[in-house]
């Protein structure tokens, strides 16, 4: 069962029509949440992020649109596939007709839920994308149905037998991995991009970030990485939403430790 404006239907019910612009143009964005023990995993920061990227997309965001009704949406969508742990997708596409230029501003919603197993993997290999690049600008830090990139990227992975691989923007630094945020750690140093190298504003990214600062035992920092910073790093790791956490093991011919991540995904334990 799908939501689709906040009525519960079936998946299999033709909700969105081909004109949908989200089709046409990938006129959309969407939330990936975590819904564990009937709790939507860091929910606020969700609903900001939404909102946030629904502005500067100059979407009509509906005065019915509060943090409260973002939750209880998900959590109605939830309770109607009797589940517990799952992966929530929420989708805001513009519902107007028109080319390139809309007739109007005005929204609709899509709720989709699927169950999933979270845990991470003892080995993870993963590789460089180089045949097609990220913009570096404020517009692909959000997560817009624009991602043919990650598409082409995630099947190059499969086709060379990779978990995952490193997009590269423009200027050939590291942005992230297909699927998730990526830092690495040197010493007691922890880096990751900064959101102007174009990789996407993670909430798992930003949970870390703070959590870090905090802690006197690392040093984090946002700063731009050269693809060979990823060979002279002693750990590399990923994070998303529903992952959590996940240490990359193999890069190319290099061997990773992973014990640093083991000890921040401790810290993390209770946030997701």
């Amino acid at each position: 069962m799908i939501n689709f404006n906040g009525e519960i239907v079936s998946e299999n019910t033709n909700s969105v029509d081909y004109n949908n612009r989200g089709f046409k143009y990938g006129d959309s964005l969407f939330e990936t949440l975590k819904v564990k023990q009937e709790a939507v995993v860091f929910c606020e920061d969700h609903y900001f992020r939404l909102m946030a990227s629904m502005r500067m997309l100059r979407m009509e965001i509906p005065m019915k649109f509060t943090f409260e009704f973002f939750e209880s949406e998900i959590l109605k969508t939830i309770n109607a596939n009797n589940g517990d742990e799952n992966r929530v997708k929420f989708t805001v596409f513009r519902d107007a007709e028109g080319l390139y230029a809309p007739k109007n501003n005005r929204v609709s919603y899509v709720i989709e839920v699927k169950k999933v197993k979270t845990l991470t993997k003892e080995t993870y290999v993963v590789d460089l994308y180089k045949d097609f690049l990220i913009n570096p600008n404020l517009l692909s830090t959000v997560k817009t149905n624009n991602k043919i990139t990650n598409v082409l990227a995630s099947i190059y992975a499969k086709e060379n037998k990779f978990d995952n691989c490193v997009l590269l923007n423009t200027n050939k630094n590291v942005v992230e991995f297909t699927n998730g945020n990526i830092f690495l750690i040197k010493g007691g140093v922890i880096s990751t991009p900064p959101l102007s190298d174009g990789c996407v504003k993670g909430v798992m990214r930003k949970n870390i970030i703070d959590i870090l600062s905090k802690n006197k035992e690392f040093k984090i920092e946002e700063v731009s990485i050269s693809p060979f910073a990823i060979q002279k790093a002693d750990e590399v790791f990923l994070t998303n939403a529903i992952i959590g956490i996940q240490s990359i093991t193999n890069y190319r011919k290099k061997t990773f430790s992973t014990q640093q991540t083991h000890n921040i995904k401790q810290l993390m334990f209770n946030l997701s």
